[in-house]
């Protein structure tokens, strides 16, 4: 079993929650629930998987807050 980090943020137009695998070209979906998403990802992270194992473009390391005066 492998396990991706996927980013994760809202669409304020649609409400609907959007994710991507940061670096796996293709792993990303959406969802109008967390849930939704994330079966929605599982789903094609297990289509692009069934090519072989891809290499990945970049790794996800974290977040970062960033304070800009003004």
């Amino acid at each position: 079993m492998r396990t991706y980090t996927a980013v994760v943020e809202r669409d304020p137009d649609t409400g609907l929650y959007v994710g991507y695998v940061p670096g796996f070209p293709g792993a990303h979906s959406q969802g109008e629930t967390l849930d939704e998403l994330n079966e929605n990802l599982r789903e094609v992270i297990a289509m692009l998987l069934e090519d072989g194992e891809p290499s990945l473009e970049a790794e996800f390391v974290g977040i970062q807050s960033v304070s800009v005066a003004g």
